[in-house]
């Protein structure tokens, strides 16, 4: 799937042939916030313009935007690799949550070289 990101947020990018449009919407927030336009170059600034938007109706309302990607995840492993993570950590000794943080970024590391 193809991205577009600005200040810290991600959205979509789509394409509907039968209307010729290209559109997208906010991604990782719970606020519905889409877009669209008939060009890329048009839908990146469709996207940025509607960020923007978005920052000034929330500080308008005195409401706090909904930010994606917290530093907070719920994850389900399954019993049998929580067992091992939870086992694994213990052997490094560290918390579990760290655990999974090293494991999460050792990957992140492979996939950027």
């Amino acid at each position: 799937m193809s991205t577009l990101e600005y200040k810290g947020y991600v959205g979509s990018v789509e394409f509907c042939a039968a209307d010729e449009c290209m559109y997208g919407k906010l991604l990782y927030i719970s606020d519905l916030v889409s877009y669209e336009a008939t060009t890329a170059k048009k839908l990146v600034k469709s996207f940025e313009s509607a960020v923007d938007d978005y920052l000034e109706t929330c500080v308008a309302q005195g409401k706090d935007p909904d930010t994606p990607f917290k530093g907070s995840l719920n994850v389900r492993l399954g019993t049998n690799l929580h067992r091992g993570a939870a086992l694994a950590a213990l052997r490094e000794g560290v918390k579990i949550n760290e655990y999974v943080k090293r494991a999460v970024s050792e990957k992140l590391e492979r996939h950027q070289t």
